[in-house]
């Protein structure tokens, strides 16, 4: 039985996704965040060293990271549904979103939250305006123009298809979900990015998705 070690407002609830996608069963063992620091119990060191979420159990196997998990979940149990086949061209593609979605999409989101924090943060009031100033000039200097890429870019590829490989969903799809919502969270994706914001509708609208929010529970990424 495949077990999915599963963090509120996490990456992990699309893991939960693509299981609920793939139609096996599974279990679920809950951890929360911390009210103040936002970070993942301590216990779920015990289920890997860096103690983040996601991580699933099967068997003796013990994976983190989404797109290892993804990627390792569709090709095991997806019988051909959610993965291209190997060799082909919408392969590549696929594998290239698997990485995309982690590696150049949610680096600048995640500095956004950062700098946003330390621009709010409780500080003496002599150091705020420095830090500040620090953190407006990091968002319009760098944070800002690079997400405006990422998401110009993206707006551009779901113009020629309507998921991400191409004319019918993946598990990539499933990968890419997670910085998008992250996306619209923190600020939208801007006037004319229609795109986008219809890719994020279609996923909501999935059954799955749906029955994945009922299994793990309040998700508020995107309230």
């Amino acid at each position: 039985m495949i077990t999915v070690h599963h963090l509120n407002n996490s990456r992990s609830q699309r893991v939960l996704w693509l299981l609920e996608e793939l139609g096996i069963p599974y279990e679920i063992k809950r951890y929360e965040r911390d009210a103040k620091t936002m970070r993942a119990p301590a216990t779920l060191r015990a289920v890997h060293p860096l103690g983040k979420s996601p991580v699933v159990t099967d068997g003796a196997l013990t994976l983190a990271e989404s797109g290892a998990i993804i990627e390792y979940l569709a090709d095991r149990y997806g019988d051909g549904k959610l993965a291209p086949p190997p060799g082909t061209p919408e392969r590549l593609r696929y594998t290239y979103w698997l990485h995309y979605a982690e590696g150049s999409l949610m680096p600048p989101l995640l500095m956004k939250l950062v700098f946003n924090r330390v621009a709010h943060a409780p500080m003496p009031f002599f150091v705020r305006p420095i830090a500040r100033k620090i953190a407006e000039g990091a968002m319009s200097a760098f944070i800002g123009p690079e997400i405006e890429l990422h998401l110009d870019y993206l707006e551009g590829e779901l113009g020629r298809n309507t998921w991400f490989v191409g004319g019918t969903f993946t598990a990539a799809d499933v990968q890419m979900s997670f910085p998008l919502e992250a996306a619209a969270a923190r600020g939208g994706f801007g006037a004319g990015r229609t795109k986008l914001a219809a890719f994020v509708e279609r996923i909501h609208a999935r059954p799955a998705y749906k029955r994945a929010l009922e299994r793990g529970g309040p998700y508020a990424l995107m309230s």
